[in-house]
């Protein structure tokens, strides 16, 4: 599986596949780029659930799916005489290479921290309208929170200690109490939007990724719930007839499941 041969007989046989699809199925000779475009970002999606699962041979099979799709639009572009997978994958390779200049060229970058600020300079320098022009404006609010603040920091935007970082967070509460208190519900929803987007902020300088840790706690309120169900109808009781003492007493005991 190491073998080199290997690794590029495999590629091949994709692309053969692929060139037999687009002449011979039906569905296959009728895609565009526009029409893959919404079956991307499911993909997309599927890979993303698969990493959270941390089911590798999941991931396996959904990268494999996403690798269809590179291929698949670089056929339709070729036979437009646009670009091929060759030309998609040396587009890369020499993007790879202009911006890790610390690995092939004689530049001394010695944190994670540095080769992100020069990511972001070499960036500028290539004609990017400005750090934040990368961001696609399609991405989950919540995701394109994570990519703002991350290229923001690049650029050496960022706070000088977590401590500066979590008192933001409790400055946006306190706005919005404020807004909360007079029931301005615009000003209200700003301020709330600030408090998400501090918090984001203060999960990256920790490490965390906001998304994936949100995403536990939806899988994790799901299963609680789903034991609160449970046990409303092995009660015969509808929830919305139980006492809060009740519902409190059903919930401890899922979180102990």
């Amino acid at each position: 599986m190491n073998n080199p041969k290997y690794k590029m007989d495999s590629f091949n046989r994709l692309l053969e596949i692929m060139n037999r699809l687009r002449a011979e199925c039906p569905w296959d000779k009728e895609q565009t780029i526009e029409s893959l475009r919404h079956l991307t970002i499911e993909e997309t999606y599927e890979l993303s659930e698969a990493i959270l699962e941390n089911d590798v041979n999941e991931i396996k099979n959904e990268l494999g799916d996403l690798l269809l799709h590179i291929v698949f639009y670089s056929k339709i572009a070729s036979e437009n005489n646009d670009f091929d997978i060759n030309d998609v994958i040396n587009t890369v390779c020499e993007k790879l290479i202009i911006r890790h200049p610390h690995i092939y060229e004689d530049v001394k970058l010695n944190s994670i921290e540095e080769v992100k600020e020069n990511w972001e300079l070499i960036k500028k320098k290539e004609g990017s309208k400005g750090a934040l022009s990368g961001v696609p404006k399609g991405l989950p609010s919540l995701i394109k929170a994570m990519r703002i603040q991350e290229k923001a920091s690049g650029t050496g935007f960022k706070w000088a200690n977590k401590k500066d970082a979590l008192d933001k967070v409790v400055e946006e509460i306190k706005e919005f109490k404020i807004e909360l208190i007079k029931s301005d519900k615009d000003k209200m929803e700003d301020e709330f939007g600030d408090i998400l987007f501090s918090l984001i902020n203060y999960a990256g300088l920790n490490n965390i990724n906001p998304a994936k840790a949100l995403e536990k706690t939806n899988k994790k309120f799901i299963n609680r719930f789903g034991y609160l169900e449970n046990m409303s109808n092995k009660l015969n009781k509808p929830i919305s007839e139980m006492s809060s003492s009740e519902l409190m007493k059903y919930w401890d005991e899922a979180k102990v499941i």
